[in-house]
């Protein structure tokens, strides 16, 4: 008896030509840079391809830390060090504006009593309701 894969587990392959080593550096404080050097299928250097640098933080939030990730546009491990600070900078700068973003669609979106359909307060939809008429 056989389980359903899930959409586009038949079709899951590893792509032998792009495959990668990962290293990990860190200062044990704020920088943790990933190295990942190009290997081959059978686990030697891939001297054709660059190696690729990846700048990894933390921010403390009042929801608890928030991971950040920078590409680093650097050739060795020295490059990635001194390009670290300003990557990740720039990467929690993009993330506080896209959380301004959120707040703001977020904020558009509030309902108050005076913008509900039928324009009575306090009743979504309109219709009867609060005050006794005697007639």
């Amino acid at each position: 008896m056989g389980s359903p894969e899930p959409n586009g587990m038949r079709e899951l392959k590893v792509d032998a030509s792009n495959l990668y080593r990962e290293e990990t550096i860190t200062d044990l404080r704020v920088a943790t840079i990933r190295q990942l050097l190009p290997i081959k299928a059978d686990g030697s250097p891939d001297p054709s391809r660059e190696t690729l640098f990846f700048g990894q933080a933390q921010v403390m939030t009042t929801g608890g830390p928030l991971p950040i990730e920078a590409p680093l546009e650097a050739r060795t491990l020295a490059e990635a060090i001194e390009e670290f600070p300003g990557a990740v900078r720039d990467a929690v700068a993009e993330v506080m504006e896209q959380v301004r973003e959120y707040q703001r669609q977020a904020a558009s979106r509030i309902v108050v009593p005076s913008a509900m359909p039928g324009n009575l307060p306090g009743v979504p939809g309109g219709g009867p309701g609060g005050k006794i008429h005697l007639g």
